[in-house]
């Protein structure tokens, strides 16, 4: 502490601000002022809030809580609406493919079917022979296609109508923690209501009573959403190692259809193809015998 009396300090003494302590005690009473006022206004800082403070900081805090508790729910159920959306689409997608497949095959089984009745078949062997090959072929693909078909349906299409059985439930869960929230919020109001009022003896029994009841609502609450937070993310991340193998089947089951359909059109060109023409004087018989047909009577122009 300073001394209050200047004969008790040394002249040549300098007080904090720097300057030679002449006047020392002058000096010792203005840090005595300016300390008084510091801690004065210091200890006015930090003053006990009122009740109605101290209620307006613990509303605040619990809408903070409430807010961040949603916008991280929202985040991974945003990514599981997303993965639902997605994985009904890539199911309805497939079965649009394999469904296109089949009625491909069965019409080119069809046409060489009709073709093979064509009365131009009884007249010339020849034809008969190619049209017989490629009835052949055409069966060949069909029944590979619908390997394949029933391998994606087996392998990726199942496996998707199974993933998808799963969100139904998971929704409903996210309706009864929603409905509880709306419970809690609405309890929590109530609360409130009651901490805002003069504490008066009726107003303190409402107050215990209703705290009372937003204890269970709360703790059901916080329950239902941390599991939903724990189990939300777990399912999101299992959809690769869920959906990995289905994938690698698919491309499978494409790799060792189109092999097979190399092999089958490939033996189908030998079978048909005449030796020694190219393409191109194919194309030029072609046009020729297209000619000839244009010449009858039959077909000319009036």
């Amino acid at each position: 502490m300073c001394d209050a009396d200047p004969e008790r300090r040394p002249i040549t003494a300098t007080n904090r601000a720097g300057i030679p302590d002449h006047h020392g005690y002058l000096v010792c009473n203005v840090y005595y002022e300016l300390s008084f006022v510091f801690l004065r206004e210091t200890s006015l800082s930090v003053l006990p809030l009122s009740n109605n403070g101290l209620h307006q900081m613990h509303v605040r805090s619990v809408e903070c809580t409430v807010s961040k508790v949603e916008k991280d729910f929202e985040r991974e159920y945003g990514k599981l609406q997303q993965l639902e959306d997605q994985t009904k689409k890539l199911q309805k997608d497939m079965k649009k493919s394999t469904d296109a497949d089949v009625a491909m095959s069965k019409s080119a089984v069809k046409i060489s079917s009709d073709l093979l009745s064509n009365p131009l078949c009884e007249q010339d062997p020849n034809f008969l022979a190619m049209v017989t090959a490629l009835d052949t072929a055409m069966k060949r693909m069909d029944s590979f296609n619908q390997e394949k078909v029933n391998q994606i349906q087996k392998t990726v299409i199942e496996p998707l109508k199974n993933f998808s059985s799963v969100f139904p439930s998971r929704n409903m869960a996210v309706k009864r923690r929603e409905q509880t929230l709306q419970d809690y919020k609405r309890l929590q109001s109530k609360v409130e209501k009651y901490e805002e009022k003069e504490k008066t003896g009726p107003i303190l029994a409402k107050l215990h009573q209703a705290r009372e009841e937003l204890r269970p609502v709360k703790e059901d609450f916080e329950a239902k959403n941390k599991q939903l937070l724990e189990e939300m993310p777990k399912f999101y991340s299992s959809r690769i190692d869920y959906f990995e193998p289905s994938f690698e089947s698919l491309i499978r089951a494409q790799v060792v259809y189109y092999t097979e359909m190399h092999k089958i059109f490939g033996d189908l060109t030998e079978q048909i193809d005449e030796p020694g023409l190219t393409d191109e004087q194919r194309e030029k018989e072609n046009e020729a015998k297209l000619s000839e047909l244009r010449a009858l009577s039959i077909v000319a122009d009036d």
